[in-house]
């Protein structure tokens, strides 16, 4: 039976570490279950997370001065502060010593995970990860695959070691939990750009609700 409640497994941004892994120039082009521009997106989107919530932020890239590529610019550029922790071709970035200082490090037992490919990068981190304690989200649609077999396989087999799967917008909502919080506004900026169909709703209000101040004065 499982034990694990909502309240146990809720987490907020005062207990949480958000980890990306291996978004690379190079590996990201070996994702096909999304679109380039859609992968891209949620992968921002996500690290925009960790900006408006102030989460200790982990970055890792494999062999990033060889064909695997540099970090994507525009999430390196967010967290001028945090060192990109490159690993010697150690595939599972579990496996490298500084990669776990660095978890560590932040005193959070709650850890945000995506990883550029969902069945290797993330999954393999995730699941030790999981059996070193943690409490591990695996952000899948900022977490990609070859193919969506790949996908289905690799979130059957992370749920078996205890991780749960989890969206970019899900994580969103479960950090902000009341949008008069002071995060409430720039959430709203991260949903405007990046969750499309929530940005074309705020647009047709701020619309009409401009019209309707018009018309009133």
């Amino acid at each position: 039976m499982n034990t694990k409640t909502y309240t146990k497994t809720r987490f907020s941004a005062n207990d949480t570490a958000l980890v990306l892994i291996d978004h690379q120039s190079g590996i990201m082009q070996l994702v096909h279950d999304y679109s380039p521009a859609e992968f891209r997106n949620n992968v921002i989107a996500l690290a925009k997370l960790g900006r408006v919530f102030n989460l200790p932020t982990v970055l890792t890239t494999s062999l990033g001065q060889g064909p695997n590529g540099p970090f994507i610019p525009e999430v390196v550029s967010m967290f001028p502060d945090v060192p990109v922790i490159d690993r010697p071709g150690i595939i599972s970035a579990w496996d490298d010593p500084k990669f776990v200082a660095a978890i560590e490090k932040t005193g959070r037992k709650n850890l945000i995970m995506a990883g550029v490919t969902v069945d290797v990068c993330l999954a393999f981190a995730a699941m030790q990860a999981a059996e070193a304690g943690y409490n591990v989200y695996g952000v899948v649609d900022a977490s990609g695959a070859n193919e969506i077999t790949i996908r289905e396989n690799a979130v059957a087999r992370m749920r078996d070691h205890g991780i749960t799967p989890i969206n970019w917008t899900t994580v969103a909502a479960e950090l902000q939990r009341n949008w008069t919080l002071p995060t409430g506004q720039d959430l709203g900026r991260v949903f405007h750009d990046h969750y499309h169909s929530y940005g074309l709703l705020m647009d047709s209000f701020e619309s009409v609700s401009t019209n309707a101040v018009t018309k009133a004065s």
